[in-house]
């Protein structure tokens, strides 16, 4: 962990800690605290707050002292919560108000480990009502007297100077919360209660539902049309059989990422604290996520040096659906199966039966793109089986969808920051089931063996969650191996054998123009598509260069017999569109 040395020649000995508080204005909340900035004395910044409410706990005790001994050292966990019934944001801030031979530094917070060494460091955290952060720091006293470092409180509209890094951000405008997820009427939210998926409160008001820094996604479902009435009027908690259960799905909320490099040539995202050696293309890092809110649509090139305090973000194209800016996108848990999935192929090129989204079944497959994606409109279709309103656009996913699934799941939010997988396991485990059984996990990322059964099921930690996105139950399956996986992204509007007589609203695919990865769209790079940004990371397959004229239509995840399957998989499989015993598709809503 990065030792932060703050010096300075002030002759009192204290360390400041300021909470500066900032309530930023979203989809109407007022704003109650009001604040300015302005660049003073070099570094110095000025800062007025308002004086919203906050509470601070030192090592479990209300107080804002901490006492460290002479020639020793202590590591302090310090509570920030937010008593208020509105969202607030809590920055947290300590200052160089300490003799050099004071070393307040050893910072424990994941987030903080790739800052510059620099005077002062600034640690952000945003806090929904009545939640909490807490923070590690290490104090190390090498002189030779008792230190007492007083945190401020009740700051008020007091100004106060902070000292802060070259290139060093006081705050932005990025209001790092996850939207909330948008359900339609007959969705229900659930979490997992060890056993059971079971009802949850659908305004998070328990934090039960979804807490995305615990890598704990927000699920949702939608159950047969005898049992809704009855799970819908349940209390929280109540157990919905998986009998009863017809499509799962998680929320990817809106976000921009930017992608680090260490040498300003190889772009393989940062080492940050989940990796323990430098990353490479065989084990890539971390990509920079924060969530946005839908009037924020960042353009820039999603670059930038590690070394440095200046990121790009850009904010992927699948947030943006025929000109509409969404909060968010529904992804299906699993991939597509039928309503009779013990047919042959578990549902074969068909539009008569019924797409669901379940662990444990076979997936849909041998079915051409035309039928898969008429299949996945017609949960649309008034009437529908699964009670979904006309505020719904259920549709095949495109690659881009893919992309922001893949990207999340390279994230802090995803499997790469679950502190339960160390090296290579980082990456998403395989599915080897050659029949298709949705949700297994082969219990490693490993895709030379070459036992195709289902080796774990979904619900099984460890072994079984590090198939998803997450390492944890909460996450997205099945996008490493299994069956490979039609995505509606097309090569220059050739249907060839996909089956579609015209091309459907261009809304619903992705065209691709060329098929290099850097002129692909337009005539150049496709940020977020997962194309030229993360090509062949975790060494998977990158294989656009295969989709042609005679193979316009791209497939991912590579299929339970590759030897290079992955999230980052791309490739055409020489399917032409039709139908294949081993491909299958997977399902996006989103909520107008």
């Amino acid at each position: 962990m990065k030792k932060l040395l703050l010096e300075t020649s002030f002759s009192k000995i204290y360390m400041i800690v300021m909470i500066i508080i900032t309530l930023l204005i979203l989809g109407g909340y007022f704003s109650y605290a009001m604040f300015t900035v302005s660049k003073e004395k070099g570094n110095a910044i000025s800062i007025v707050t308002g004086n919203l409410e906050y509470k601070l706990r030192v090592d479990g005790e209300e107080t804002n002292k901490l006492t460290v001994g002479s020639n020793s050292s202590k590591e302090f966990i310090i509570t920030l919560s937010n008593p208020n019934n509105i969202k607030a944001r809590f920055n947290f801030y300590y200052i160089d108000e300490i003799p050099a031979n004071v070393e307040a530094g050893y910072i424990l917070d994941c987030e903080t480990n790739n800052l510059p060494e620099a005077k002062g460091v600034i640690l952000e955290k945003i806090n929904t009502a009545g939640s909490s952060n807490t923070y590690k720091i290490m104090v190390e006293n090498e002189s030779n007297q008792n230190i007492t470092i007083e945190l401020g409180v009740n700051v008020g509209l007091d100004y106060n100077d902070l000292s802060l890094p070259d290139n060093g951000h006081l705050f932005n405008e990025y209001v790092d919360i996850p939207n909330a997820p948008e359900l339609d009427d007959n969705m229900i939210a659930v979490s997992y209660d060890g056993t059971n998926w079971v009802k949850a409160s659908n305004d998070n008001s328990d934090n039960n539902w979804y807490n995305y820094e615990e890598l704990k996604w927000a699920n949702a479902i939608t159950v047969s049309e005898g049992t809704r009435d009855t799970y819908k009027n349940a209390s929280i908690g109540t157990p919905i059989s998986m009998d009863d259960i017809e499509t799962m799905w998680v929320w990817i909320p809106r976000y921009s990422y930017t992608i680090g490099s260490t040498d300003g040539t190889n772009y393989y995202g940062k080492k940050g604290c989940y990796l323990e050696s430098a990353p490479t293309q065989a084990l890539p890092g971390e990509i920079d996520i924060r969530f946005i809110d839908t009037n924020i649509k960042d353009r820039g090139n999603a670059k930038y040096i590690t070394t440095t305090g200046s990121r790009e973000y850009y904010t992927p194209d699948a947030f943006t659906f025929d000109n509409e800016e969404l909060s968010g996108i529904w992804v299906g848990k699993f991939e597509a199966s039928s309503s009779d999935p013990n047919i042959n192929h578990g549902g074969g090129n068909t539009t008569e039966l019924d797409p669901m989204i379940k662990p444990n079944v076979n997936s849909w497959r041998y079915i051409n793109v035309s039928n898969a994606f008429n299949a996945s409109l017609k949960m649309n279709d008034e009437g529908n089986r699964y009670g979904f309103t006309n505020k719904v656009d259920t549709h095949m996913m495109k690659n881009s969808e893919w992309g922001v699934v893949a990207y999340l799941s390279q994230s802090k939010y995803g499997k790469i920051g679950n502190d339960n997988f160390k090296g290579t396991n980082k990456e998403i485990y395989v599915n080897k089931s050659d029949i298709g059984i949705t949700g297994c996990s082969s219990g490693s990322p490993d895709a030379f063996n070459s036992d195709y059964t289902c080796h774990y099921q979904y619900n099984i930690d460890i072994n079984g969650t590090g198939a998803s996105t997450t390492g944890t139950i909460y996450g997205i399956y099945d996008m490493s191996a299994g069956s490979w996986e039609y995505v509606m992204a097309n090569y220059n509007d050739i249907i060839k054998n996909g089956g579609f007589t015209t091309m459907p609203e261009s809304k619903y695919y992705d065209k691709y123009i060329t098929n290099n990865i850097y002129t692909a769209c337009n005539g150049k790079e496709c940020p977020s598509h997962g194309l030229s940004e993360t090509a062949s990371w975790y060494d998977d397959f990158n294989g656009l260069s295969e989709v042609t004229e005679d193979g316009p239509w791209l497939v991912n995840s590579g299929g339970y017999g590759s030897t290079v399957p992955g999230i980052f998989y791309h490739g055409d499989g020489n399917l032409s569109g039709g139908p294949n015993e081993d491909t299958t598709f997977r399902l996006v809503t989103i909520i107008n």
